[in-house]
């Protein structure tokens, strides 16, 4: 039996010297979506990828951004627009090679079984967040614009602890192990994460849909490989628009 390559793969130029691995350090936005779809990658373009892991802001060696500077090789980025706007200022991306893969909006979790609060307007949302006390984000672009920008918009007493984790990986983890009481961070963020539960979108006024996006790193030495996983991510495969549905994500 033949297997026919699927319609990302067939369309895309054959390249020669197309080398057998690229390096990819992705943020926890798209990443439900990535893995899931990776594979289908490597299997009908035969190029193997390596995938590191970083958050889109924020400081310190967990950011995306700090590991570039710090000597850390990649081909491809996939981070919030925010995050890459910065790499951009750093002379890290190359020109004209970003594409916005899927958005991603605000969503808040309990643990599992916990209930779950009414979120659906800012008056409920701080009533949530009081009843709540402690709680946590990622430190990347979602964290910083609930502690920025809601904390100060709802008024919100010092009664109410906000602590913003490296990533939100750790900050479902500090949800799981009753360290808060909610978590707030981008639905396929959250939705990837078990012991946790969905409790609802952040109302429309006090919302902020975030754009992850992949772009090839100006030092790369495969920049057609990694336009070529580019290209995958943002094709419109039905492999792809699956996962980002799942993910409860959508197209730009």
């Amino acid at each position: 039996m033949i297997e026919q390559p699927t319609a990302a793969a067939a369309s895309a130029p054959a390249i020669s010297d197309t080398p057998a691995t690229i390096k990819v350090i992705i943020s926890g936005g798209f990443a439900a979506v990535y893995r899931e779809v990776l594979p289908e990658f490597e299997r009908s373009t035969g190029i193997r990828v390596e995938t590191g892991s970083g958050a889109s802001e924020g400081i310190g060696p967990k950011t995306i951004r700090h590991q570039l500077a710090n000597g850390i090789k990649a081909d491809v980025v996939i981070l919030s627009r925010e995050g890459l706007r910065k790499l951009n200022e750093d002379g890290r991306i190359r020109a004209r090679s970003e594409a916005g893969l899927a958005t991603a909006p605000l969503a808040a979790a309990v643990r599992a079984g916990s209930p779950k609060p009414d979120i659906g307007n800012a008056i409920a949302l701080r009533k949530a967040l009081i009843d709540a006390g402690q709680i946590v984000a990622p430190s990347s672009t979602s964290g910083q614009y609930f502690r920025d920008k809601v904390f100060p918009k709802l008024n919100m007493p010092d009664s109410v602890r906000l602590t913003l984790e490296a990533r939100g990986t750790e900050a479902a983890e500090a949800l799981r192990a009753g360290k808060a009481n909610l978590s707030i961070g981008p639905t396929s963020e959250l939705v990837q994460e078990h012991g946790i539960e969905l409790v609802g979108l952040l109302p429309p006024d006090l919302q902020l849909v975030q754009t992850f996006t992949a772009a090839v790193v100006s030092d790369s030495k495969a920049p057609e490989a990694a336009r070529r996983l580019i290209d995958f991510l943002s094709s419109d495969t039905e492999i792809l628009l699956a996962a980002i549905k799942r993910a409860g994500m959508e197209r730009p």
